[in-house]
């Protein structure tokens, strides 16, 4: 199992954990299917009023799509396949309170979780970045997510740096990524805290706010993913490019990624 869930039934909590430190929490497709079926899975547990999503260790909460997955994609410039697309609460169709922790590196695919929670709780060691267009692939998907959460020029900035910069998690507070800021492994405590309160009230009151917040910015978003697949399909480099380009990266003299 690459999940590991406690659930605290006084408190009414669910504490899910990505576990798989050596891969810094990276996602394949056995992962991909077990959060699918836990999402749904939650909706029907009634003991479970909020949930808290972390990763494993302190190196990273998440680090997107395993590196040694492949995906078969179908011949058409207007079709994707991506297994991360139901890798999300909102994806399933939980419409409970997720609260997400992050200590380390968050990049990538981590952001089809951190857009599908309500808000984010980081280590003030945390940093955020998105390293797409470094290795020739288009950020679609993962950016449409920070649009929701970041202004239009951070998103952008993010997005189009790559590698070369990460956001730091002061940063990431000041812009509206990370509503709170927390000491270096104080992530999930904080996290848990806050769940707890929100478990606290009227089930029905909190999961209508909810979809009384979602409801704000649905229409947007709805529109723009749809746009992703032929964006994602016209603008990617072959695999072996890719493949290329990851295997050149931190050559000397690239030096490391500037944190902001």
């Amino acid at each position: 199992m690459a999940l590991r869930v406690e659930r605290d039934k006084e408190s009414g909590v669910a504490l899910v954990t990505l576990d798989r430190p050596a891969k810094l929490n990276a996602i394949d497709l056995e992962t991909a299917g077990e959060l699918a079926a836990l999402w749904g899975a939650l909706r029907y547990d009634e003991n479970v009023r909020a949930v808290v999503l972390t990763g494993a260790g302190t190196r990273a909460f998440c680090t997107g799509i395993d590196r040694g997955v492949t995906v078969p994609q179908p011949p058409s410039p207007y079709a994707v396949d991506d297994p991360l697309l139901r890798i999300g609460p909102k994806a399933n169709d939980l419409w409970k309170p997720v609260v997400a922790a992050v200590e380390g590196m968050a990049c990538g695919g981590a952001f089809y979780l951190l857009g599908e929670a309500e808000f984010v709780v980081a280590s003030r060691e945390a940093t955020f970045f998105d390293p797409h267009t470094a290795y020739g692939m288009v950020s679609a998907y993962e950016a449409v997510a920070m649009a929701q959460r970041m202004p239009f020029g951070e998103v952008a900035r993010m997005s189009l740096m790559g590698t070369a910069e990460r956001v730091g998690a002061e940063r990431a507070y000041a812009v509206g990524l990370v509503s709170e800021v927390t000491e270096p492994g104080g992530a999930v405590a904080a996290a848990l805290r806050a769940a707890t309160v929100i478990a606290g009230y009227p089930t029905e009151a909190v999961q209508g706010t909810v979809r009384a917040v979602w409801s704000a910015k649905e229409a947007a978003r709805t529109q723009a993913m749809a746009h992703a697949p032929a964006l994602i399909a016209l603008g990617n480099l072959p695999p072996d490019r890719q493949a290329e380009l990851f295997e050149g990266r931190g050559r000397a003299g690239d030096g490391p990624p500037r944190v902001r």
